[in-house]
């Protein structure tokens, strides 16, 4: 009798029961593409602010410390060097995965038409082979995709050819395809500018050439000054504030979940063991504006995910409601002949519980798609479809369903027989 009932509700209101479907799956469909995109934004977005840049920054301890102390320029000491050598270290870390990029810079001052300039010796495209076999092409080509350059880049082999920044450009009168001698000590070297960019930076004040030929105008033949590294990570959090400010303050529990999870500090911790007498530090605006934008990001979604929800129970609220009163003589009948008032709002929650599986189902599938249109759209790559995302979509579907139908189990309870057979 009571499945009879049922399938006799979903003949009769065929299409009440479809737009109640219809409304259930507009809801999860959003719900379930907000979720996935949230679970895998941070990711999107470290990525899309890796293309902007390093965030974070490696160079001598000693010439860290000048720094931070007296504003000395770091790798600019006689003896303020690490070792070009150490470079492929950066890969052995346990985040090595993480770390995307990289490049090394040796700078120092030299004279140009009897001013000082800065010059600096970097990797443009270079490839290397890891400690771990990975095969690697880094260099300041990929880290500095926002540079505005007029000729071309230099390659690893242009090492009688530099690029020169539009300020020093403008104050020199330099064009690409000209020709610059510029001195150090006794040393003099000359050089074809082969492109001249512009980056809004103090940069544009500097002249960029190969790390060899920079070695050998400086004398400093297998040193670096510092090194840009760019890393996935992760947002930043209590635990991970306490650890950069001081990782031994930490509990061993805190200690192993901070060194496992790619936060920036952990990484500039990792680094810091595996090259010596080294400092690593977060490049802070960068590291600070992945977690805001990221956290932003994720209470927009959480937000348009509450109020399609929302919509969908007031929709639901009307359309359970317009059919509980449809069925009205049906109902009174069925408490005039003994039926309790737990099971006719168990006859009708199962109705409307039916139909919200089915509605969560294909807004599940279709909140899947929306998710992966989202992705190619905004991020230009694929969403990762989460596991939880299933259970969690369909305890959200089943509290909708069961918020949209308090109105009518209300109606039910109040309903009196008598009345609604002698209206009919």
């Amino acid at each position: 009798m009571f499945f009879r009932m049922i399938r006799g509700t979903f003949t009769k209101q065929l299409g009440k029961m479809l737009l109640i479907a219809f409304t259930i799956a507009l809801g999860a469909s959003l719900a379930t593409a907000m979720i996935n995109v949230m679970m895998d934004v941070g990711n999107k977005v470290n990525a899309e602010l890796k293309t902007y840049g390093a965030n974070i920054t490696v160079s001598p301890k000693g010439a860290s410390i000048l720094s931070d102390l007296y504003g000395v320029e770091e790798g600019t000491g006689d003896d303020e060097f690490l070792s070009e050598e150490a470079l492929p270290k950066l890969k052995t870390i346990f985040w090595s995965y993480n770390i995307v990029d990289f490049t090394p810079y040796l700078k120092g001052r030299v004279t140009l038409d009897e001013s000082d300039v800065m010059l600096v010796g970097t990797w443009f495209d270079h490839h290397m082979e890891t400690p771990s076999g990975e095969s690697l092409d880094t260099g300041m080509r990929e880290m500095k995709t926002w540079w505005d350059i007029e000729g071309e880049w230099l390659t690893d082999d242009d090492d009688d050819e530099c690029m020169v920044g539009i300020g020093a450009a403008q104050k020199y009168g330099i064009a690409a395809g000209d020709t610059i001698t510029v001195n150090k000590g006794g040393s003099s070297a000359e050089y074809t500018v082969k492109a001249v960019f512009d980056t809004g930076s103090d940069e544009d004040d500097y002249i960029y050439t190969t790390l060899k030929a920079a070695q050998e105008l400086f004398g400093r033949q297998g040193l670096i000054s510092s090194i840009e590294v760019s890393a996935l990570t992760t947002p930043d959090n209590e635990l991970s504030k306490r650890a950069a400010q001081d990782p031994q303050s930490l509990s061993a529990a805190d200690w192993e979940t901070w060194y496992c999870t790619a936060y920036v500090s952990a990484i500039c911790y990792q680094i810091e063991e595996a090259i010596p007498d080294c400092s690593a530090k977060a490049i802070r605006q960068v590291a600070d504006s992945e977690g805001a934008i990221l956290e932003k990001i994720q209470l927009l979604m959480i937000l348009i995910t509450a109020l399609a929800l929302i919509g969908s129970a007031l929709g639901i609220m009307n359309l359970v409601a317009a059919s509980v009163m449809e069925r009205s003589q049906e109902i009174g009948l069925l408490k005039a002949v003994g039926a309790h008032d737990i099971q006719v709002i168990g006859l009708v929650l199962t109705e409307i519980m039916l139909t919200a599986v089915l509605g969560g189902v294909l807004g599940y599938i279709a909140g899947m798609g929306l998710a992966q249109i989202i992705g190619m759209t905004v991020f230009s790559s694929s969403i990762a479809i989460t596991p939880v995302s299933m259970p969690l979509v369909a305890v959200l579907v089943l509290c909708v369903a069961l918020i949209g139908s308090i109105p009518a189990i209300r109606m039910l309870v109040k309903m009196n027989p008598t009345e609604v057979l002698h209206s009919n």
